[in-house]
């Protein structure tokens, strides 16, 4: 199959996609929509994201044309054509004025529909919790920034930096949506947990399921379903899939306890950890010693707790300079 055969399919199937979408709108808006009416709808927005997408644009083409006509003045909508030497101006003037009314309408549609976001943050070895007003939870680790829009038709989240736990109770009518660059989370009743670094973004569902959009240029970066146990990372030019079961995430979601669980982690790799959290970094300067391994749990917030361990159980050398620990032979 080439490219000619897929973009007619395509195309056929968007259009599919929208008139179903603009069914569902007229019957919501008919006056006669049932308990069965919504729990059908539910499953269709849930089948796809492009259901989705198709019924948000159709609702919000449907909500501006609804603001036209409100905007519409009712002088110009009746203006009298009194000769034939002044129809063409009065066509003229007729057409300025329908269009500049449509220009504030739509002006008007974009700022009333824009959503209001709220940004919150958290400093290094902070831990906060957000309650939304529908009940849904979401947990800031250290050194964290979103930003929060709340609104009747869409729960949206830009995770800037950092890493978040999320408790989400689902509501199709009402998508919970996380971005992260050109990346997209969407919720279909969840708990996961998202984490974006400089260089690299993970997803981790623990419970339920979440619709993984990668964005970019990644061939195998189709939407995807992630379910429980699942997670995902990806790098600018790479993306990988895990699977482990559920209560194997525990030591990722340590944090929500405050403590980090190891299991066979190299020192450096937990010293990375520890500098996440702490304002006094860890340095392993040897390589040696950098790949030797721990299992434990121990406090995020206490720096001592890992240096005794380096030094009691390794019996490794540890100095203190200023607000750096180095670990050495």
């Amino acid at each position: 199959m080439n490219e000619r055969d897929i973009v007619p399919m395509q195309t056929t199937r968007t259009r599919e996609v929208k008139a179903r979408a603009a069914a569902w709108l007229e019957r919501r808006d008919s006056g006669n929509w049932t308990e069965k009416d919504q729990t059908d709808f539910d499953a269709w927005l849930s089948e796809a994201t492009a259901n989705l997408l198709a019924y948000r644009r159709v609702e919000d083409v449907w909500g501006r044309t609804e603001r036209l006509v409100v905007l519409r003045s009712p002088e110009i909508a009746h203006t009298p054509f009194i000769s034939r030497g002044r129809i063409v101006p009065t066509l003229v003037k007729t057409a300025i004025g329908v269009l500049a009314l449509t220009i504030l309408g739509v002006a008007a549609a974009l700022f009333l529909t824009a959503p209001q976001t709220q940004t919150y943050t958290t400093a290094v070895g902070g831990h906060d919790t957000l309650t939304l007003p529908d009940g849904s939870r979401i947990e800031l680790n250290t050194d964290t920034a979103i930003r929060v829009a709340d609104t009747t038709n869409l729960r949206k989240i830009w995770l800037d930096k950092g890493e978040v736990y999320f408790q989400v109770v689902h509501n199709a009518a009402r998508p919970f949506v996380v971005v992260a660059g050109d990346r997209r989370v969407t919720d279909i009743g969840t708990k996961f947990m998202m984490r974006r670094e400089s260089d690299r973004l993970q997803v981790a569902v623990v419970d339920g399921r979440v619709r993984f959009d990668a964005g970019g240029n990644i061939p195998q970066s189709s939407p995807a379903v992630l379910s429980a146990g699942e997670a995902v990372t990806m790098t600018e030019s790479s993306l990988k899939l895990t699977r482990s079961p559920p209560h194997a995430l525990e030591s990722e979601l340590g944090w929500l306890r405050g403590v980090f669980v190891f299991r066979h982690t190299t020192l450096a790799d937990a010293a990375a950890e520890y500098n996440r959290y702490n304002a006094e970094k860890i340095l392993v300067s040897d390589p040696a010693v950098a790949r030797l391994t721990i299992s434990g749990t121990l406090p995020t917030n206490n720096v001592k707790a890992f240096t005794d361990v380096a030094r009691n159980f390794f019996s490794l050398n540890v100095v203190r300079r200023g607000d750096e620990v180095v670990i050495s032979r």
